[in-house]
């Protein structure tokens, strides 16, 4: 299934060029009061949420895709998590060009670990990439995207992927300069997640997806999620084991060699098999 969020606050299922708005899908959704709960509430309900959509999806109104304003799939993750360096290219075009590295420490994921992203740099592909400090080289990194389905604690990776709800594409921008990671990259609108969430059960080897980019139709980036150093299954073991992984967590899996700079004007086009193909517009933020 795929689901995209789309309008002020409407829930689609896509098939093929069209979406059925499946918005009253979303009253199962249990009420809550203040203070709210730390994970996303669609996503802690997938298996309610897609029940109801399938029992009126053929009776829903129907829209057609091109021209909706897509917003992220997931509206309140408790955290974006980036797994920095995670593909060997990409890690050996870092260690080789002081405009990416800066003189920052470039270590294998192995050591440095993943790191955060501020929750408010997340933005749909119809919001776009507002670029601040202009006057400094902004890069685009297309990378997978999978959301946590269920608390995540201690998991090892032969369990890991029954913690998976679903998969997205991500974009993650990315500010060059010396200061830590986290800052150069939590800016609004650099986590780009969309144009919808693929249920985990429509890909079940994620490590085995052909990804691209292209800018202004010039093609950046060709790789395969084969070529990760640490997988999903690995990236989830890994990080339960320093923090909980709550339902709607997205985690962004590093990006394959190809990093180039973005300016204002610029058009990204970003593909991965078996999810789809989203558009994402840059200006000046």
């Amino acid at each position: 299934m795929r689901l995209c969020r789309f309008g002020e606050g409407r829930l689609g299922l896509v098939e093929g060029g069209t979406v059925r708005d499946v918005t009253a899908a979303l009253d199962v959704l249990p009420a809550y009061r203040y203070p709210l709960p730390t994970s996303d509430v669609l996503i802690s309900n997938l298996d309610r949420v897609t029940a109801q959509v399938r029992a009126i999806a053929a009776t829903a109104p129907t829209l057609p895709l091109d021209g909706l304003e897509l917003l992220s799939p997931v509206a309140n993750p408790g955290k974006i998590i980036g797994a920095p360096v995670n593909y060997q290219k990409h890690l050996d075009e870092v260690r080789a060009n002081t405009e990416l590295h800066h003189e920052n420490q470039i270590a294998v994921i192995h050591r440095t670990g993943v790191f955060l992203k501020a929750n408010s740099s997340l933005a749909g592909p119809s919001e776009g990439i507002a670029l601040r400090n202009l006057d400094r080289r902004n890069d685009h990194e297309i990378e997978l995207a999978f959301v946590i389905g269920k608390t995540a604690n201690g998991v090892s990776r032969t369990d890991a992927m029954q913690y998976v709800a679903g998969y997205s594409i991500g974009l993650d921008i990315t500010t060059r300069g010396p200061e830590e990671r986290s800052l150069r990259k939590s800016a609004e609108s650099y986590t780009i997640l969309g144009p919808w969430l693929v249920t985990a059960d429509e890909i079940p080897d994620p490590q085995n997806l052909n990804l691209g980019i292209t800018v202004n139709g010039e093609m950046r980036k060709d790789s395969n999620t084969k070529h990760m150093i640490l997988g999903v299954a690995e990236l989830i073991e890994f990080a339960s084991s320093f923090y909980t992984l709550y339902p709607g967590d997205v985690v962004i899996t590093g990006t394959p060699e190809g990093v180039s700079p973005i300016k204002p004007g610029d058009r990204i086009v970003a593909t991965i098999e078996k999810i789809g193909t989203m558009s994402v517009t840059v200006r000046a933020a």
